[in-house]
């Protein structure tokens, strides 16, 4: 009962103009956390001023940023945190609302779809060429480029809703079915590229053995599915001047894959001369603990 006199107290000093008074009960409105966005937007809906409208808003958004800070240091912390999880998170910093069973559902529906077409007869080939067809053909997802400067295409929902990607919403989507379908695929370490590697024995790369590279059998862009060799790889690090340096191509860890996806992102946001919003994706980066 206290705690509801001290809001609606509160709640009735979002318009003063002072603004150390406005700090003060900011600071102890965000304390209640997500209890208090039901009164904030029931206050909303009853007022006319703009500006409190807006004081209203920014109240809203940092207890949902303050909320996906905690939620993404603890998926951080797990020693091999879920990579589609992980993507999700992301997705709540433009839908903060977001329903996340639908949206597994959804996912669920395509692993079914793959599932249905596989057999333990299959080439390596052949299982991608089962992934390609049901992701690009079947449900005609599309991959832009990232030069194509669009942050709702890094967001796992947007993928699903609008069939619109990039390579990195397009690429998890595509890990995480592989992950579950048993099919070993990877993300692999490329300078400036973001591609996956067919690998059929994931724990040589983590021994002190060079031979373990011998064990990628292709590789794949999740832009479109397309399949390159390992001279494809050669020629592109040579053209680079990083075929020297690139000593052993390595698996990512689902931590690495969200920090460099989110650092594409903030990029995006500062292209768009968004600043704000490039400053919370730093922000929520610093949440992913010892990241790799």
């Amino acid at each position: 009962m206290q705690s509801n006199k001290e809001i609606a107290a509160l709640l009735r000093l979002i318009d003063d103009p002072d603004v150390e008074v406005y700090d003060t009960v900011a600071s102890k409105l965000l304390y209640f956390g997500k209890d208090i966005i039901p009164s904030l937007e029931q206050l909303w809906e009853v007022t006319v001023d703009e500006e409190v409208q807006e004081r209203i808003e920014t109240l809203i958004h940092r207890v949902h940023f303050n909320e996906l800070q905690h939620d993404f240091f603890e998926w951080s912390r797990a020693d091999n945190p879920e990579l589609l999880r992980g993507a999700i998170l992301l997705a709540r910093y433009a839908t903060p609302d977001l329903a996340i069973p639908p949206l597994l559902a959804r996912f669920d529906q395509i692993k079914k779809n793959v599932w249905l077409e596989l057999n333990n007869y299959m080439t390596p080939l052949e299982q991608v060429h089962v992934l390609n067809t049901i992701l690009y053909n079947y449900y005609n997802l599309k991959g832009h480029e990232l030069t194509v400067r669009e942050p709702k295409h890094f967001f796992i929902n947007e993928l699903l809703d609008t069939r619109q990607g990039n390579p990195y919403s397009l690429g998890i989507l595509y890990l995480a079915l592989s992950e579950m379908l048993d099919i070993p695929v990877f993300a692999v370490e490329i300078p400036r590229q973001f591609l996956f590697a067919y690998i059929d024995t994931l724990h040589d790369f983590y021994s002190h053995k060079p031979e373990g590279v011998q064990h990628i059998q292709f590789y794949l862009d999740p832009i479109s599915g397309m399949v390159y060799v390992q001279r494809d790889i050669d020629v592109y690090l040579k053209k680079i001047n990083a075929l020297d340096r690139q000593r052993k191509i390595m698996p990512l860890k689902s931590k690495r894959i969200i920090y460099k996806m989110m650092e594409e992102l903030c990029l995006c946001y500062r292209y768009r001369r968004e600043d704000a919003k490039a400053d919370e994706i730093e922000q929520l980066m610093k949440m992913l603990v010892s990241e790799e």
